[in-house]
């Protein structure tokens, strides 16, 4: 029974390349999507100072 040999799987440490990668493409990823959110920010912030100085919005409460 000695002689026997079972198959086992061999656990191996993490890939130092391959947590980099990983590391790097969820970095760019949620990098990716700020730089979307603050653009879309930026546009709509602008777009509001547009209309303030062609005088189609006021920020000024009108009296009644």
């Amino acid at each position: 029974m000695a002689g026997h040999r079972v198959a086992h799987v061999t656990l191996k440490g993490p890939s130092v390349v391959k947590e980099l990668v990983i590391g790097l493409a969820l970095g760019l990823a949620a990098g990716g999507l700020w730089k979307m959110h603050h653009w879309n920010e930026q546009r709509k912030t602008r777009a509001f100072y547009d209309l303030l100085e062609r005088g189609e919005i006021s920020v000024v409460h009108p009296e009644e």
